[in-house]
């Protein structure tokens, strides 16, 4: 794993063992945190255009950020139990999209893969 993610990771592990945490950490309860925070994301870009979701306002990013964190660091926890080096599944699942996605076929189309 990237040097980067194993010391968040690592860190993440003496937070939850500090607090008795790791006891609540499942994978399946860890997965459902996870997807809360997503939609927490989501929550602050709701109703907004395309255009304002690209320019946000310094407290909205600042929001956003301690959201994409959250979901960054339950993302890191999920992989920790189950043992998942996320650079190498996120290195592999970019192989399987090129081929599921050849860039001649997909060049600016939103289409799934079994529809090109």
């Amino acid at each position: 794993m990237d040097g980067a993610l194993e010391s968040l990771t690592e860190a993440l592990r003496r937070f939850a063992a500090e607090r008795d945490w790791s006891q609540f950490h499942s994978p399946k309860n860890l997965a459902c945190a996870l997807t809360v925070e997503a939609a927490e994301l989501l929550e602050h870009f709701q109703w907004l255009t395309e255009e304002q979701s690209e320019k946000l306002p310094a407290e909205k990013r600042i929001a956003v950020s301690h959201e994409l964190a959250d979901v960054l660091l339950y993302l890191l926890q999920i992989a920790d139990r189950l043992q998942i080096d996320l650079v190498a599944a996120a290195q592999q699942k970019l192989q399987l999209n090129a081929a599921k996605y050849p860039a001649a076929q997909a060049r600016g189309s939103s289409r799934k893969y079994s529809e090109l």
